[in-house]
């Protein structure tokens, strides 16, 4: 996904966000010269506003390049969506950057539709 952290860095979010208790990270796991190897993740949240019904919101999903085309991305959105149906959700969502144009299509053959355009701002402390 293009952002580089320290494996220490990465276990100390994990363990963070994984105590909210409102967040998942599915793992795909697939055998690679002759061992597992972490084939690709999605990490998915609840999302919860005041105008809109409960959904899951997909935060990061990335595949190795070892392992693309071969329906991870595909079953690692399906496990969000069942996280989310059992959960009684009305949909899950994503934000994708503007010039992701592949993981655009990605996404809309998943069944995923675009409404609108915007701009996201950070201030960062």
């Amino acid at each position: 996904m293009g952002y580089y952290q320290t494996a220490e860095h990465t276990r100390h979010q994990f363990e963070r966000i994984m105590k909210t208790g409102r967040d998942v990270i599915f793992v795909a796991v697939c055998p690679k010269d002759g061992k597992d190897d972490i084939a690709g993740y999605i990490h998915a949240t609840d999302y919860d506003l005041l105008y809109t019904g409960h959904m899951k919101n997909i935060l990061g999903l990335a595949v190795s390049s070892d392992f693309r085309r071969m329906g991870i991305g595909s079953a690692l959105i399906k496990a969000v969506e069942d996280w989310a149906k059992a959960d009684n959700a009305d949909g899950i969502r994503l934000v994708s950057g503007e010039s992701r144009t592949a993981a655009h299509e990605f996404y809309r053959k998943q069944g995923f539709t675009s409404n609108k355009k915007q701009l996201n701002f950070k201030k960062m402390f």
